[in-house]
């Protein structure tokens, strides 16, 4: 009896074993954080090319819709594992008889959780932008 006492008394080791159980649930959780940096570096570069594809959407004369897809895919940044989709600009005209150009980017990125594969997360950023005539 007293050394079965005496073992639960001993609080020697107690740290190892808490940080056998925290440490995989701290390393997962920061490996989540690096993964979503990621995904947010990817759109601001996305965010960027698609500017950068606006600006040139909206001169005199207008460009073709060719020559808007390369800037907007020579500006893109950022890009990590995932996947850049630039689908074809779409043009219209509004009731008042303005032209514009309609800009979309998609990028899609798997993540992983270490050992478990985790959320493909896509992210689909566009703008309306007006054409000068």
């Amino acid at each position: 009896m007293k050394m079965l006492a005496r073992i639960r008394e001993d609080a020697r080791g107690a740290a190892v074993i808490e940080m056998a159980f925290a440490l995989p649930a701290f390393i997962v959780m920061v490996w989540m954080i690096v993964q979503l940096g990621l995904v947010f570096r990817a759109m601001s570069g996305i965010q960027h090319a698609l500017g950068e594809g606006a600006r040139l959407a909206t001169i005199y004369p207008a460009p073709t819709n060719t020559q808007i897809e390369t800037k907007i895919t020579d500006a893109v940044y950022g890009i990590g594992p995932g996947e850049f989709d630039i689908p074809p600009p779409a043009e219209g005209t509004d009731t008042n008889g303005n032209r514009y150009v309609d800009l979309r980017v998609t990028y899609t990125q798997p993540t992983d959780l270490l050992l478990l594969p985790g959320p493909t997360i896509s992210v689909t950023r566009s703008k309306r932008v007006w054409r000068a005539d």
